[in-house]
């Protein structure tokens, strides 16, 4: 499936921005990131900053993807999505536990930035042209 100039344009800006992000975990953020650390799983520092390493080569893989693996940029964007959804409960436990990270620091902001999950997922979706991919398949199935 042929994506537009626009769609490629934030395939590359969201690859980036995930990149940067990646990068942020290992990184200049990590105290920010250990603060969306679900607060139902281990509270073990060790354990935690696994969860933030590990989820921030994700993120370096994914963002890598999104900008050099084009052939496979459909399957890059579910994964990107799904993996949106995975990170989902970092965003709530952070909301729920009126923790201050990322200048979220009331829960209106907090509550906000919930909102924002389902744009990214439909970002890395639109922009790779699995949502069309999908909409397809699933007239095929019809």
């Amino acid at each position: 499936m042929e994506t537009n100039i626009f769609q490629k344009t934030l395939r590359i800006l969201l690859g980036a921005f995930m990149t940067l992000a990646g990068i942020g975990h290992l990184t200049f953020q990590r105290q920010e990131f250990l603060a969306q650390v679900p607060r139902w799983l281990p509270s073990d520092p060790t354990f935690m900053d696994f969860v933030v390493v590990s989820s921030g080569l994700v993120e370096i893989a994914l963002g890598l993807s999104m900008l050099f693996w084009v052939k496979q940029q459909i399957k890059v964007g579910i994964l990107l999505a799904l993996f949106f959804v995975a990170i989902f409960p970092g965003n709530i436990s952070q909301y729920t536990n009126g923790i201050s990270a990322f200048g979220l620091d009331t829960d209106e902001k907090r509550l906000i930035r919930l909102f924002f999950q389902p744009v990214l997922i439909l970002w890395a979706l639109w922009s790779t042209g699995a949502l069309h991919y999908l909409k397809e398949k699933r007239k095929t199935k019809s």
